[in-house]
């Protein structure tokens, strides 16, 4: 019988200190808790955690290591019309892990009821199908790493999968593959910095499981949207095993892209758990104290408030989930020295009784956190619940996934009707959202494609989702992509349609690098990654998700053309403003921006709302940016003129006057299927030149010095 001493409820969770470790975990409607220890056999030894102070269970067991796996059993009402569900036949995750062990091997023995007859409790043991928590090593060789810390304005994100980055990448070694190792490998670090990439915004990596439905059709959770522990990293990332390696690989990985210079913010999903409905298996929360940790019914507790589509909500409006989500969040950063987090569904976590609150006390802990407040904050602004699109009522300090740009954006270069007004408010910053909360052009991260639906290249060549692998009958996705084919659904060999999606391509890249605000990338858009028109991928853990690193070689135009955008857009502070443009004329007579129409001509009210009108030209003047600089010194820029035709047929635009520039010289051009790395040529174009623009393309050019 293992000695066990009273130890002190707080850090919660397993805290070796050298000599043992200790124990804690809430839990208010728990009568008994028991720490179960398993040895390298798999054989389990149980102990009562001795101690109880605030309804948190806790104990301290000598000559417990790293490396030790644990589990725990909660003894209590099961009572599911109050809202209970404890059943210490079930051996429960601990919410505050740092590592687990193994994988969840779905047996009805998980679940506290039996499928037969769901009102018989169940009190089969569900140990020998259940992953472990294992207790960690905290210490870590950081040497002198330290956040890159880079400027929004600065910042270019790259979202990535761990696995579906690496998987197929010739220069990673096998064994590192689909790992933090594999992202860490230099010829990885080498490719994002070549296309300027200053953060990695990781899809999730909490430990996560499959739910049950999936792997009953062989198919697999591989987004990991279905979190089961906020403070461990996922173990099937790890190149060199689960029990506790997986948090020094973690670390290792984020010094490796810190000495490059490049953050990692990581994609938490707060707002539910793997646990699912009333019907999901117990695994950890459920068991450990239902109604602290889930949103529950008030008029019947049996069943659960859902906001996320996912089954169930995290309570947000009880202190100790608040306390889980908070300690998670300062753990990742101050531990794990992550630069800061992207919330997947966050008006689930504004929810104060049901309404989304921007006032409630979620935001208010992350405002006054002194850790936490300090790192970028990035909302995913919407969930499923009613009123739950909140795109631009997010609090200061939150930056946010831009849906109306990416929308707009769409819709624009698809050719759609009356698009031109919302075109240029996304094009400069999204003042009309942002302005107001006192917020600047950063706070709009502006992206076109997310992992969330199509590919950029699947983008211009499918009208239609094609998720037939996800047997679902094609059901799952979203119907509105607002992408279009550009004549021919899926892959064609049509050399017009072929150029014309190329063209396509790059006007979206294009704008994006053009845009006030922060641009988002979706990995493997930069070398044309198709996934066959799915829209909807997150259970296709295989080649159709998987980057395809062969295309590096057959879309060299491509990836030139991000590469030139990414240097064009780090020398040219006028496109990534700190403050949104006035349209105002200055003392000197100076605009920062004016708008004109394809003649020459400054745009009229009338021209904005001509439903037909699909084409405009921009004048951003680099000499009027009107911000101080990092010393207090005031930036300059060369002045640019956008020349923007999104109309079915060839337009010619009239250059403006000599009150914007002597002479225009062209830098880009989408038509174009090559480019360089120098962007400037010899030629300039007089102003009031008539300049030809092929239908669906996008010029630059830059003013010629006076």
């Amino acid at each position: 019988m293992r000695e066990v001493w009273p130890g002190e409820p707080y850090p919660l969770g397993a805290t070796w200190d050298g000599v043992g470790t200790g124990f804690s975990v809430f839990s208010e409607v728990a009568e008994r808790v028991e720490l179960c220890l398993f040895d390298d056999d798999g054989q389990e030894s149980r102990v009562d955690l001795p101690e109880m102070d605030g309804f948190v269970w806790h104990g301290y067991v000598p000559g417990v290591t790293p490396g030790q796996r644990y589990g725990l059993r909660f003894h209590g009402p099961f009572d599911p019309s109050r809202g209970h569900r404890c059943n210490p036949a079930k051996l429960l995750l601990d919410p505050y892990a740092k590592a687990i062990e193994g994988e969840v091997r779905w047996d009805p023995a998980l679940f506290s009821y039996h499928f037969t007859d769901p009102s018989r409790f169940n009190d089969a043991d569900s140990a020998p199908f259940m992953p472990k928590n294992v207790v960690v090593n905290p210490f870590f060789e950081w040497g002198n790493d330290r956040s890159p810390r880079t400027p929004y304005h600065e910042t270019m994100i790259y979202e990535a999968h761990v696995r579906g980055l690496t998987m197929r990448h010739p220069q990673v070694p096998p064994s590192q593959r689909g790992t933090y190792a594999g992202l860490a490998h230099p010829a990885v670090i080498e490719h994002l910095l070549s296309i300027g990439v200053t953060a990695v915004e990781l899809m999730p990596v909490h430990q996560f499981i499959p739910e049950h439905f999936l792997v009953a059709r062989g198919l697999t959770n591989y987004w990991g949207y279905n979190t089961i522990a906020y403070l461990a990293p996922h173990n099937k990332y790890s190149s060199a095993g689960e029990r506790g390696e997986q948090v020094l690989e973690f670390k290792a990985m984020v010094r490796a892209l810190h000495e490059a210079g490049i953050e990692v913010i990581l994609d938490v999903v707060y707002n539910h758990t793997a646990e699912g409905d009333h019907m999901g298996p117990t695994l950890g929360f459920r068991g450990i104290d239902n109604r602290a940790y889930y949103r529950l019914h008030d008029s019947d507790k049996r069943y659960y408030l859902d906001y996320t589509g996912c089954g169930n909500s995290l309570n947000v409006r009880s202190p100790h989930a608040l306390q889980l989500i908070m300690d998670s969040l300062r753990y990742w950063v101050v531990e794990m020295h992550v630069d800061g987090f992207r919330f997947d569904l966050a008006a689930a976590l504004a929810r104060e009784l049901h309404d989304v609150d921007r006032l409630s006390a979620f935001f208010d802990l992350i405002q006054q956190d002194p850790i936490i407040s300090q790192v970028k904050l990035i909302a995913e602004p919407w969930d499923v619940g009613p009123g739950g699109y909140q795109v631009g009522n997010f609090p200061p300090l939150w930056t946010e996934w831009n849906g109306k740009y990416r929308d707009s954006v769409r819709d624009f270069w698809r050719g759609s009707t009356r698009t031109m007004p919302e075109f240029a408010s996304r094009l400069t910053g999204s003042s009309d959202l942002y302005a107001t909360s006192g917020r600047r052009p950063v706070a709009s991260i502006n992206f076109v494609t997310c992992h969330d639906g199509f590919t950029l290249n699947d983008l211009v060549s499918y009208n239609r989702k094609h998720n037939e692998a996800n047997a679902e009958d094609n059901r799952d996705g979203s119907d509105d992509n607002r992408s279009w084919n550009c004549g021919a659904e899926g892959p064609v060999e049509d050399p017009a349609i072929v150029r014309l999606r190329q063209r396509q391509r790059r006007n979206f890249l294009a704008t994006l690098f053009v845009s006030q605000g922060v641009p988002m990338m979706t990995a493997g858009d930069e070398i044309g990654r198709t996934q066959m028109g799915n829209n909807n991928a997150y259970c296709q853990d295989n080649e159709l998700s998987w980057i395809d690193w062969s295309l590096v070689k057959t879309e060299t135009e491509l990836l030139q053309f991000v590469r030139v955008l990414a240097k064009f857009r780090r020398d040219h502070p006028v496109f990534r403003r700190r403050r949104f443009f006035s349209g105002h004329t200055d003392k000197d007579g100076t605009r920062d921006i004016v708008w004109l129409t394809p003649a020459g001509k400054e745009m009229a009210d009338s021209d904005w709302h001509t439903g037909y009108a699909k084409s405009l030209a921009v004048y951003v003047n680099g000499d009027a940016i009107s911000e101080p600089g990092p010393r207090g010194e005031k930036i300059y820029d060369d002045s640019f003129l956008l020349l923007i035709n999104a109309h079915h047929e060839n337009l010619t635009f009239t250059l403006p006057g000599p009150g914007f520039a002597p002479n225009w010289v062209p830098v880009l051009d989408t038509t174009d299927e090559t480019f360089r790395e120098d962007v400037y040529p010899d030629e300039a174009w007089p102003t009031g030149a008539e300049v030809a623009v092929t239908a669906r393309s996008l010029q630059i050019l830059i003013a010629g010095r006076r």
